[in-house]
């Protein structure tokens, strides 16, 4: 029998976005050879604004697509997903977004803002990167016993971006408030982050999305999905 979760993919959805076209070849993947079927629900992030929009599901996934059209229904997903221990994966804008909310709510650095969304802000903690990386491969190294290195199974791998922005202000804080970069490109900035304590929380700059040609989920994707299976099943023993 199959593994069934629900999954809330929050963005907007456009064809125009090459990893929001991957999403039904990933999904096809997962159920084929994985056996971990997702049956995935997008949100657009307008309809992310409503209380609860994605209490209930199994996973929550923010995916590119930035900027959205409104981050405060990105963040309050973010938010939901973090807070109530339901699995999150957020891949670029996702990345970005899980940073912001966690150093507003968490932190308690009200003020900060993101470039692309507020270009005028007096404190961006996410700001255009010295070298855009879009279409651009670079190497992480991963840290050691972090959750991205169970996943990923090795401490140094290559993967595709489409960002070119990026977290630079506040990182100490973020980190002393829980939140841990596990990987970093070769110049030292946070490409990975993760939050220990929660049942799975992972957040990239690169996009796992993108990997090969989609025929085999990256592994940050296929754990995502091992991760609302659990989730699922967690929910179903408990009691009434």
């Amino acid at each position: 029998m199959d593994n069934t979760a629900t999954v809330a993919l929050v963005g907007d959805r456009s064809p125009h976005v090459v990893s929001h076209t991957r999403i039904p070849g990933l999904l096809k993947a997962l159920a084929e050879r994985d056996r971990l079927v997702l049956d995935a629900y997008w949100i657009p992030s307008q309809d992310a604004e409503a209380e609860g929009a994605v209490r209930g599901f199994d996973a929550v996934w923010v995916l590119p697509g930035s900027p959205y059209r409104s981050e405060a229904g990105v963040l309050a997903a973010v938010r939901t997903a973090r807070e109530e221990g339901i699995p999150f994966l957020g891949t670029c804008g996702g990345f970005q977004h899980a940073l912001l909310e966690f150093a507003r709510n968490v932190c308690g650095l009200t003020g900060v803002a993101h470039a692309e969304n507020d270009p005028d802000a007096a404190d961006p903690l996410i700001e255009p990167l010295a070298c855009s990386l879009v279409g651009h491969e670079a190497a992480v190294t991963i840290g050691p016993g972090s959750l991205a290195e169970s996943v990923i199974g090795a401490r140094r791998t290559v993967e595709r971006y489409f960002c070119a922005y990026g977290p630079t202000r506040h990182l100490d804080t973020l980190s002393a408030h829980g939140l841990r970069f596990s990987g970093h490109d070769e110049d030292g900035s946070p490409r990975v982050a993760e939050l220990p304590g929660h049942p799975f929380f992972l957040a990239s700059l690169f996009q796992p999305e993108l990997a090969g040609d989609g025929s085999h989920p990256h592994p940050m994707v296929r754990a995502l999905a091992r991760a609302a299976v659990a989730h699922a099943t967690s929910g179903l023993a408990r009691p009434a």
